[in-house]
Order: structure tokens, then C-alpha cells, then sequence
């Protein structure tokens, strides 16, 4: 059985964020409040069925996926593009390979300890978080 990533998560550190938001092509305002807010995951996982959300002062993000199964996933709150998204298990990573207008991007999701870590790619940049599980 796969790690179980169901919790909530509070982000605790922010890596790169603006070079990543700058590769997708979003506008100087929304990367200034982007950069400024502190993003909670609440991740609901039930076997291989996920769904992942994502809440800020800002915006709300909302994601549902099984793995393994590919869908088509318009990132609203973000750049707003339609991407052919699959997710799959490496191990006990989640890795997510999204396939549209920008090229390498995708995200990584995995676990150490009571920590949720992820890495969000668009082209050559990529943003590493890190959220504590909350109490």
C-alpha cells in the first residue's frame, strides 16, 4: 500500500516561486499576491483516488484525480491553460506530468516525516514547497 498523503497541510517554506510563476506567464500583480500568501492542502486520498485542495486568502484551488488515469485539467488560479494531465505512483512519490502549451511541466509530491513535499516544474524553473502536517 502507497504512502496515505490525507491531511491537512500548512506551507512552511516557498523556494523559486516567482522565477516558476514568471516561466507559466503570469502577470506581475498576480505573482506579487501569489508570492505573499500562505497556501493550506487539504488532501483527501481514498486508495488510489485523490482529491487535493488548495486554500488561500486569495483563491481556492480544487483537483480530483485517480492514478493512472489521464484527464483534462484547466489550471484555474494559476495561468488558466488546458493541460492533458496523468498522475502516477514512483514509489511513493506522487508525479504529475501535465502536457499543453508549456513544455516540462508537472509537479512532485512526496513525504518525509510529518513534512508533504512539493515541486512544481515549467520549462527550466522549478519551485520546491514545503508543508508541515498540521496538528
Amino acid at each position: 500500500m502507497p504512502v496515505d498523503y490525507s491531511g491537512t497541510w500548512d506551507i512552511i517554506s516557498n523556494e523559486n516561486f516567482e522565477a516558476y510563476m514568471v516561466a507559466l506567464g503570469i502577470d506581475f500583480a498576480t505573482r506579487k499576491i501569489a508570492s505573499v500568501l500562505k497556501p493550506q492542502k487539504v488532501i483527501e486520498q481514498n486508495g488510489d483516488s485523490f482529491t487535493i485542495k488548495t486554500f488561500t486568502t486569495f483563491k481556492n484551488l480544487t483537483i480530483s484525480f485517480k492514478i493512472g488515469e489521464e484527464f483534462e485539467d484547466v489550471t484555474k488560479g494559476m495561468d488558466n491553460r488546458t493541460c492533458k494531465t496523468i498522475v502516477n505512483w514512483e514509489n511513493d512519490k506522487l508525479v504529475c506530468v501535465q502536457k499543453g502549451e508549456k513544455k516540462n511541466r508537472g509537479w512532485t509530491h512526496w513525504i518525509e516525516g510529518d513534512q508533504l513535499y512539493l515541486e512544481i516544474t515549467c520549462e527550466d524553473k522549478t519551485c520546491r514547497q514545503i508543508f508541515k502536517k498540521s496538528a
